[in-house]
């Protein structure tokens, strides 16, 4: 019985402790990916979920992009790893690693009911 209060001070303690947050979270390589394309590619492309325009009206927008008909985890990774079809804009060499993280997170922004913006 001694013991009790100390018990029911450790359980008040873990009660008041925060928890992680519930339901499904983002991956590694999706949020290294997001980190890189706010980074490396928010300057000129929207890249978010919800992005209409771009900063740069010649850059099409990240959801424009993955939710283009036929467009492929293979197809867009191949597109950013072959540097040389990249606009003059884009003069930068991605490796395999980040190409992968862009490409798991580019296409978490796929979307059955896009419509581009008109």
């Amino acid at each position: 019985m001694k013991h009790l209060p100390l018990i029911c001070s450790t359980l008040l303690l873990a009660a008041c402790q925060e928890r992680p947050p519930s339901g499904p979270s983002a991956s590694a390589p999706e949020s290294r990916g997001h980190a890189f394309a706010q980074a490396a590619c928010g300057s000129c492309h929207a890249i978010e979920r919800d992005s209409t325009s771009s900063p740069n009206p010649n850059a099409p927008p990240f959801p424009a992009i993955v939710n283009k008909e036929g467009l492929t985890a293979r197809t867009l990774a191949s597109w950013l790893r072959d540097a040389h079809n990249y606009p003059r804009e884009m003069e930068f060499q991605l490796d395999a690693t980040k190409v992968d993280d862009l490409v798991t997170y580019m296409l978490t922004l796929n979307d059955p009911d896009y419509r581009p913006p008109s």
